[in-house]
């Protein structure tokens, strides 16, 4: 598969996408912007990066994309799944630590830097939204702590 031919369809899946996202409501108001605007500012920048791969793919234009990347890619969207879906019931804190170890993992880092990276980046970014700008997360099973 070639670049321009990944950057076309990925272009047309970050439209689908924003066309879903275009439709979130919130049942109350806890955020002025609203839960539309995380996922179309990402998708708008997704979308922007598969222009300009489409329009100037540079030297990898030409070339295959090759199967290790492929893996790492595919492994990677999988990581990211399974973050979405682990979010609610294992809580923010934990659910972040793990993709972060995961994906550490996975672009060949070492075991104890990515663990200790992942939970750093999961306690640091829960103090951030939580405390500093009032974005309640699931505390999943830490929630047990909260009592």
């Amino acid at each position: 598969m070639h670049v321009r031919i990944f950057a076309a369809v990925w272009l047309l899946v970050c439209a689908f996408l924003a066309v879903v996202a275009w439709g979130f409501q919130a049942p109350f108001s806890y955020d002025p912007v609203g839960p539309r605007a995380y996922p179309l500012l990402l998708l708008f920048l997704m979308a922007t990066a598969a222009a300009w791969l489409l329009y100037k793919p540079g030297d990898a234009g030409n070339r295959p994309i090759s199967w290790p990347l492929a893996r790492k890619v595919t492994l990677c969207v999988l990581a990211l799944v399974a973050y979405a879906l682990l979010f609610e019931p294992l809580g923010f804190v934990l659910s972040t630590a793990l993709v972060g170890f995961s994906l550490g993992l996975l672009f060949n880092g070492r075991p104890i830097p990515s663990l200790v990276s992942g939970v750093l980046m999961g306690v640091l970014l829960y103090g951030l939204f939580d405390y500093l700008l009032d974005v309640p997360l699931p505390l999943g099973v830490f929630g047990l702590l909260e009592n």
